[in-house]
């Protein structure tokens, strides 16, 4: 049995650039300088790529009932843990341990992108992702954001569409 080999970013790219690039699907990479003392990765890759924080979506591991599950909310507004249990099938969720997601992902904190992963999670992406023609998720690291259609990014994930987070602006 041959042995399975990793993939390696090529051309510099990060696992989800390469999975983007690999599916053929259209994206915009967006690098900014990312400041280690910002409270919110989210919040401050909004304001350096000058985009509404209702387009940029952070992305949050879960665990439901026992398993890993990737919440893809907008950075304006919070994780709703009862609505992402439901929408996943199950009754209860908590945030991950950051170590497990960090691990799970192949990515590290801030910098873990819904594409790309070592290991392909269910997903849930906020139904307010459908009100863009376009939106911003981590593109694998911190500083560095890609933008692609939130019907591409289902696709790719294998995410389903539900109104998970709660807050944000109106």
């Amino acid at each position: 049995m041959a042995k399975k080999q990793k993939k390696q970013p090529q051309s510099g790219g990060t696992p989800a650039t390469v999975a983007l690039t690999a599916a053929g699907t259209p994206f915009t990479v967006h690098a900014y300088e990312h400041d280690p003392a910002s409270p919110s990765y989210g919040e401050e890759a909004a304001e350096a790529l000058g985009v509404s924080p209702d387009r940029v979506f952070k992305t949050l591991v879960a665990d439901v009932d026992g398993r890993l599950t990737v919440a893809v909310v907008p950075v304006a507004g919070s994780l709703d843990l009862k609505a992402l249990a439901s929408a996943a099938g199950g009754k209860r969720a908590t945030m991950a341990d950051p170590a497990a997601a960090e691990r799970t992902t192949g990515y590290v904190r801030g910098g873990i992108s819904p594409l790309g992963q070592r290991k392909r999670l269910p997903t849930v992406l906020d139904a307010s992702a459908r009100a863009h023609a376009t939106i911003c998720v981590s593109a694998g690291r911190r500083g560095l954001e890609v933008e692609l259609s939130p019907e591409d990014l289902a696709t790719l994930t294998g995410a389903v569409f539900a109104p998970i987070a709660r807050g944000g602006r109106p």
